[in-house]
């Protein structure tokens, strides 16, 4: 919103408020639906698949609509991306709760599409709008905050379930979207509703060295080890503790928990480290740290609270440090927009198929010592890609 006529901004906290706030709607409402899985099933005749296709669409078009993600980008403006980010996860809520099988599919599809938006936007604000030495702890803000909303989803959903029915329990998490609107209005004035062609040439220049070929390439790869690993663990780390322990549904739900509440510590944490230690060293820090999942849970299952928490802050730094990368290095706003939909585009196509993929290589061979070696192997893609790609990030300041 930096330097347009008709943005209300006063200081970048405010944005930085806007984006916490966004980012509290870009992953709860297709985590809401694991909490109340089993009513929906219930009352709508729905099977596995059909169930799976509810968390899996949104990651799909993650990965399929993210060209034209960044093409609205441009061709509207971040402001305007961001408000149909937000009235589309609205919309695609009040679909989704409101009636049969048909709408509940519809209104997770218009979530996919809207969250996608954002997927691309928000990175591109924070480069345009923020000073470099303020950029990283925004993202470390936006990514924590992607984790606040998933967590508090999670817990919240299966409660208000119990008491008001599954379709309302969905629907709450329409209260962050209205929230966020009614700041973001404030916060960018008309410019939330008129559309501004963005031209690519906001925001610094390359800090560091301007990104190549082989760096999106490897950013990619990073990526994409990051996205598999992430929905690998997320998807079966319940079952295989359930499976390999004994342990209770809701005993083995509190090792998902962990994972997903300490990425908080991980998104917020890079940028911190990053102001004394080089990219790379909290590179292979974080690839260290997820290491120790598939490792941990294949030598030492019953430490699992502790491959847990090590594996819930890389998965959140992780993620973090990528998009540091992106915006640090891509030459100019178009540049990282398209480096941005490349690296997202294509890290979600295999995360979107690595539940399935594990889940089928478990079947197979009645253990779960092959799906944690594919996690082992996505986990090194990460490292390697990530390593290679991010030695050229100037440390910050």
């Amino acid at each position: 919103m930096k330097g347009r006529p008709d943005s209300r901004v006063p200081g970048s906290w405010i944005l930085l408020a806007c984006i916490g706030l966004i980012a509290l709607n870009m992953r709860g409402p297709f985590v809401a639906v694991a909490p109340v899985a089993g009513a929906m099933q219930q009352d709508l005749g729905f099977s596995p698949v059909e169930l799976g296709l509810l968390t899996g669409i949104p990651v799909l078009c993650f990965s399929l609509a993210a060209p034209l993600a960044s093409l609205a980008g441009r061709r509207l403006g971040a402001e305007v991306a961001i408000t149909l980010t937000l009235l589309g996860v609205l919309a695609g809520v009040v679909v989704r709760s409101a009636g049969g099988g048909a709408l509940v599919m519809i209104g997770t599809v218009i979530l996919g599409l809207a969250i996608t938006i954002g997927n691309i936007a928000v990175p591109l604000i924070i480069r345009r709008d923020f000073s470099p030495r303020r950029q990283g702890t925004a993202m470390g803000m936006y990514t924590a905050a992607l984790n606040i909303g998933s967590f508090v989803t999670s817990v919240v959903t299966a409660p208000l379930a119990e008491v008001a029915g599954w379709r309302p329990a969905l629907a709450a998490s329409a209260a962050f979207a209205v929230a966020a609107i009614g700041f973001w209005v404030i916060a960018a004035g008309r410019g939330a509703f008129i559309p501004a062609p963005d031209d690519g040439s906001g925001g610094p220049p390359a800090a560091g060295r301007p990104a190549s070929r082989w760096i999106t390439v490897g950013l990619t790869a990073g990526f994409a080890g990051q996205a598999v690993s992430y929905y690998g663990v997320t998807a079966w780390l319940p079952t295989l503790l359930a499976d390999e322990l004994g342990m209770a549904p809701a005993a083995a739900g509190a090792g998902s928990s962990l994972f997903q509440i300490l990425a908080i510590a991980g998104g917020m944490g890079v940028p911190l480290v990053a102001r004394f230690a080089s990219t790379t060293a909290v590179a292979l820090a974080l690839g260290a740290m997820w290491l120790t999942v598939p490792l941990g849970l294949l030598f030492a299952p019953q430490l699992w609270w502790l491959w847990s928490s090590f594996g819930g802050i890389a998965q959140g730094g992780g993620i973090t440090l990528i998009f540091i990368a992106i915006i640090k290095l891509a030459r100019d706003q178009a540049s990282a927009g398209r480096m941005s939909a490349i690296v997202q585009g294509t890290g979600y196509c295999f995360g979107a198929v690595a539940p399935t993929l594990l889940g089928y290589v478990q079947g197979a061979s009645g253990s779960w010592d092959v799906p944690l070696l594919i996690i082992l192997g996505s986990v090194l893609l990460f490292i390697l890609g990530t390593t290679l790609s991010v030695r050229t990030v100037p440390k910050q300041r």
